[in-house]
């Protein structure tokens, strides 16, 4: 998906991504939306974001680059601690993709939207270009630069909102509920995306509720109450039922399927997806 530019690593051994220290939020002190959050993301991993409706999920995204201030605590992006002097370093450094790509559109035609935030970065012409026709090609979006945003599906839209946050080259991005006003289709080919990015080092921080988006990452927070309810792999997640009904969450079709069938005496493992599932249970089927 792209060459790393290094705004996430060092000499040495490259720092976390976010770290946050004992970091706390509230409009009003005595009644805190999110309190004493303590956690690290190493670079380049997958991250979900999970918790029921007003869990303080999006808030904590917006106190990564101080869209909203901190009530307390430090926060880290990327080696830098965040403060009054860092806050536009660290805001180039978070590329965030919202829930509605319609949000994002401020150009009349897709190219113009993609280099509005490149011409904030201060570059050349000729690196606006370069990065244009790159992540446009590698988000198979180059024939739709010419059209109005109006004119795209919502797949199409989501693709686009994408790739003008990676053109701007950050070290993390974060997708909040980025594939709920998708159909299936596009659902499936975000997750592609995410698959790619992903294994070109991105740090990915993505807020959801889908089974299958949370199944594909690495790791799992989970928020309840104001705190850090659960800190785990998507396996251990939908293996305790407790947490999954405080957040409001189902297991994916794939692990309650393969838990059933291991309830029968069929092991199988625990399926990445539904297509890993056929895969998995098809030489049963042809055994017969």
């Amino acid at each position: 998906m792209k060459e790393l530019d290094g705004k996430c690593h060092s000499a040495g051994q490259a720092p976390d991504a976010i770290v946050l220290e004992d970091v706390s939020f509230g409009y009003d002190p005595a009644q805190p939306i999110l309190h004493g959050i303590s956690l690290s993301i190493p670079q380049g991993q997958w991250v979900s974001l999970v918790g029921e409706s007003g869990s303080g999920k999006s808030t904590l995204a917006k106190l990564l680059n101080a869209l909203l201030p901190k009530s307390a605590g430090e926060i880290t992006v990327c080696g830098e601690r965040l403060s009054e002097d860092t806050i536009l370093n660290i805001r180039r450094k978070i590329g965030m993709v919202f829930q509605n790509p319609d949000n994002q559109f401020v150009g009349e035609t897709v190219e113009e939207d993609i280099l509005f935030g490149l011409e904030g970065l201060c570059l050349s012409r000729e690196e606006m270009d370069r990065r244009l026709r790159l992540y446009a090609g590698k988000l198979g979006i180059t024939g739709l630069l010419a059209k109005h945003p109006g004119e795209l599906s919502g797949g199409q839209k989501q693709r686009v909102a994408i790739v003008s946050i990676l053109a701007m080259e950050p070290g993390v991005v974060i997708f909040d509920e980025a594939s709920s006003m998708l159909d299936e289709e596009s659902r499936n080919g975000l997750l592609d995306i995410l698959r790619d990015m992903h294994a070109e080092d991105y740090t990915i921080l993505m807020i959801t509720h889908d089974a299958d988006e949370i199944m594909a990452s690495e790791r799992v927070l989970a928020l309840c109450g104001g705190g850090l309810a659960g800190d785990m792999t998507p396996a251990e997640l939908f293996s305790s039922p407790g947490l999954l009904e405080a957040c409001r969450l189902h297991a994916p079709y794939a692990w309650e399927l393969s838990r059933e069938l291991e309830a029968r005496g069929i092991t199988i493992g625990v399926p990445a997806s539904e297509k890993e599932l056929i895969e998995t249970l098809w030489p049963f089927n042809s055994s017969k």
